[in-house]
């Protein structure tokens, strides 16, 4: 009883949730790490939490907007699949999820006015999933009779950050693999047409990695210091701790690879024994991100430790919508992109294969055509005086058996030499 009524009002929440004091510093370790901070910041971001999940009883909570653009909600799913406890749940406390088409349990006119009073008050952070629609003037994604651009516009004007969630929202994924009928694109490229400055922060995947856009929040939450997140930002306005080095780089197959060691076919020896999965269409050298270290499902495991190569998700140009990972990287399980020739796709060997074809096919009809004008019979014509030496025969380059009419010089004694055949080696 004297344990219980000394106890902090923090450490009372915490173990409420089953986390002990030793597992929440071990959390503000891992905030400080994914923050930029060094070890000494630990306490200060302990302090941060526990201001913050106190702040939680009288409503200071750090708002958030959630829009849902052209997407399966397959993000907003990754982000909420998780356990409890862990990082996840801790974080999420820390927010206020004021608008979410997904996840609110409110409908309706209410749901609609909680985001205006939301962007009307400022201060808050505008997470952004799915690719943005530009064609049929935004009416593809009309909610409660606002047009999906116009949406977006509005409350990322008032936002301190917009945090494009998934591939699609980073350039238009999916949406934005050809023909893009729908001209889709990112929300970066989308917000810079239209002149709204607000920071975008893009987190690629398909689905997001629920870590990395914790790892946002939590520079803005807890931290609550934008400089923090903005400074970790690369040309692609990407995490740089997250997205600057390849899945190859940290792959736990890459020992493999060294050695040569590759699986060529599925159920092969080869792939039971764990080899490098590039012949079979790993992407992984050529995607930025940090999956084999992040790993997912509370870090049990990863795409490629399960046995699938690397697809590449996580490859998303801002600036470019066909630059998507659909574009670029399918088919998936072959180790070069389709070449698109019209409305054909084509593999890079197969175009290979055929224009082999084409040109033997063109030797064999040349073959023939020779042949049948008789410039075959006999060989070539000889010529038995270079054109040079009968106009200069001052200056004569052969020596000839006749000077007017060529011909070769037959030594007799060399002749008779090579003949012999035991002066031949």
């Amino acid at each position: 009883m004297e344990n219980q009524a000394t106890m902090s009002e923090f450490d009372s929440i915490l173990a409420s949730r089953g986390v002990s004091r030793r597992s929440f510093m071990k959390l503000c370790a891992g905030i400080a790490a994914a923050a930029g901070l060094s070890p000494l910041a630990v306490p200060r971001v302990a302090s941060a939490l526990e201001e913050s999940v106190i702040g939680a009883t009288s409503g200071d909570l750090y708002p958030v907007i959630w829009i849902e653009g052209a997407s399966c909600t397959g993000c907003t799913e990754s982000f909420a699949q998780v356990e409890t406890p862990d990082v996840a749940s801790v974080v999420l406390d820390l927010i206020s999820l004021n608008y979410s088409e997904t996840l609110s349990a409110a409908a309706g006119h209410s749901v609609e006015e909680a985001k205006a009073q939301t962007i009307k008050a400022g201060n808050y952070i505008l997470i952004y999933e799915g690719a943005v629609l530009e064609a049929f003037d935004g009416n593809a994604l009309r909610v409660a009779g606002e047009v999906g651009t116009a949406a977006l516009v509005e409350a990322a004007e008032s936002a301190n950050a917009v945090v494009a969630v998934g591939s699609c929202a980073v350039n238009g994924g999916w949406m934005a693999a050809a023909p893009n009928p729908a001209q889709a694109l990112g929300v970066q490229q989308y917000l810079e047409k239209v002149g709204v400055a607000t920071p975008v922060v893009n987190v690629p995947g398909c689905p997001v990695n629920p870590e990395w856009v914790m790892s946002v929040l939590v520079d803005v939450v807890v931290m609550k210091d934008m400089d923090l997140l903005l400074n970790r930002l690369n040309d692609f306005n990407m995490p740089g701790d997250l997205f600057d080095q390849t899945i190859h780089d940290n792959c736990e197959r890459r020992g493999h690879f060294e050695n040569g060691e590759f699986v060529y076919e599925f159920g092969s020896e080869e792939e039971a024994l764990g080899y490098c999965l590039y012949p079979v269409g790993c992407k992984g050298p050529q995607t930025r991100a940090l999956c084999g270290v992040t790993l997912w499902n509370n870090r049990r495991s990863w795409c490629v430790q399960a046995g699938a190569p690397c697809v590449g998700c996580c490859e998303s140009n801002p600036h470019n919508p066909g630059d998507n990972w659909v574009e670029v990287n399918t088919p998936f399980y072959k180790r070069m992109r389709d070449l698109r020739i019209g409305p054909l796709n084509l593999q890079p060997t197969t175009i290979a294969v055929a224009v082999t074809g084409l040109v033997a096919a063109a030797l064999v009809v040349h073959g023939f055509g020779m042949k049948a004008s008789g410039r075959m019979d006999g060989g070539a014509p000889f010529e038995k005086i270079r054109k040079w030496d009968s106009k200069h025969p001052d200056r004569e380059v052969g020596t000839y058996a006749d000077p007017v009419s060529g011909g070769p010089v037959l030594d007799e004694e060399l002749v008779h030499k090579n003949a012999d055949p035991r002066n031949n080696d």
